[in-house]
């Protein structure tokens, strides 16, 4: 993502802007998560490697506030989290 919004928020109705702004933030922290944990297999300096994925790990728990929020607000998305663990669970 790298700094570019995915989606465009005029389109989005009123009642959903804050559902879509959260779901915006966790897109952008799972980038992060991403590009730090990338960044840290490419360098030899255990110093920037070892500050690289404590970063990751902080945005990991972005992510979860993230999602915290919007699970407050979205019934739907509680429910199909849990039919996911479900499946998964299945899988076993």
């Amino acid at each position: 993502m790298l700094s570019q919004i995915p989606i465009n928020f005029e389109k989005v109705k009123k009642e959903d802007l804050d559902k879509e702004i959260l779901r915006v933030g966790m897109i952008a922290e799972l980038d992060a998560v991403s590009l730090y944990e990338q960044l840290a297999e490419m360098t030899e300096n255990e110093k920037i490697k070892k500050v690289l994925l404590d970063i990751a790990k902080e945005e990991k728990t972005h992510i979860g506030e993230f999602q915290a929020l919007l699970l407050e607000r979205d019934q739907e998305q509680v429910e199909e989290l849990k039919k996911g663990k479900e499946e998964v669970e299945e899988l076993k």
